[in-house]
């Protein structure tokens, strides 16, 4: 019966862990981040839209969404010369 108890109580812990970390939060609102930039130009024509990065990534950037694909640009290369 001692066995069942603290498997019980190990399990107990662990889903209270669980309930009240972070991880839970970012599962529930997801953070999008840029790790891999491209610096070829987008036509304007093919944005559909443009998102910036969330201030807690690691590199800061923009998500441009293309009919094709998804991109992450830099901020400097985004603006027109």
């Amino acid at each position: 019966m001692k066995i069942g108890c603290c498997v019980c109580m190990t399990l107990g812990l662990v889903l209270l862990m669980a309930a009240s970390s972070d991880t839970t939060n970012a599962l529930s609102h997801p953070i999008q981040c840029c790790f891999n930039f491209v610096n070829f130009k987008i036509p304007p024509k093919n944005i559909i839209k443009i998102e910036k990065t969330d201030s807690n990534c690691p590199k800061s950037g923009y998500v441009v969404t293309t009919p094709r694909a998804r991109f992450c640009k830099h901020e400097d290369i985004l603006q027109q010369s």
